[in-house]
């Protein structure tokens, strides 16, 4: 496995980010991870020139409920694009498996439904330090890479409406 960090990019290749409105759901769930995934995302989407006014942010107790989340935010925020942020941890039961595969089917049903992006930013790990290393470890932080995913498929939404 290799050591890649998912904070890195070219910062000229995304898009102003000014004029766009974001959604943030994230799971308090695992909160030492979620809100550090939470800090890097807001952080990214302001360096890229998103308003505070226009990060509109929502805590749901765990990541199966990011889904009902997302899309109360999309039905009452107007955003042009969603991020959910989560972190699903194995343990010794199935719980995982089943937490991981609603978290996933129930965003890409989002992305289906509604003409806006919702971004995956959910980590489903082994163990703790997995998570850690992804959220401002070794890793990066998977918040930043949400929050550009975020930024460039509402660009190109924008682009593909014109």
């Amino acid at each position: 496995m290799g050591t890649a960090n998912l904070s890195e990019y070219d910062p000229q290749s995304i898009p102003d980010a000014g004029k766009m409105r974001f959604g943030i759901v994230v799971s308090d769930w695992n909160r030492d991870i979620t809100w550090t995934l939470l800090d890097s995302a807001e952080k990214t989407l302001r360096r890229h020139g998103a308003t505070t006014e226009n990060i509109i942010i929502k805590h749901v107790p765990g990541s199966f409920e990011l889904t009902i989340g997302a899309q109360f935010i999309a039905e009452y925020d107007d955003p042009d694009a969603v991020i959910c942020l989560g972190c699903v941890i194995k343990g010794e039961t199935p719980h995982f498996t089943y937490i991981c595969q609603a978290v996933t089917q129930g965003i890409t049903q989002l992305n289906l439904d509604y003409n806006i992006p919702f971004i995956f930013g959910v980590l489903t790990t082994d163990t703790h330090q997995q998570a850690a290393d992804r959220a401002g470890g070794i890793h990066g932080n998977k918040g930043d890479e949400a929050a550009v995913a975020a930024i460039k498929m509402a660009a190109l939404q924008r682009e593909m409406e014109k």
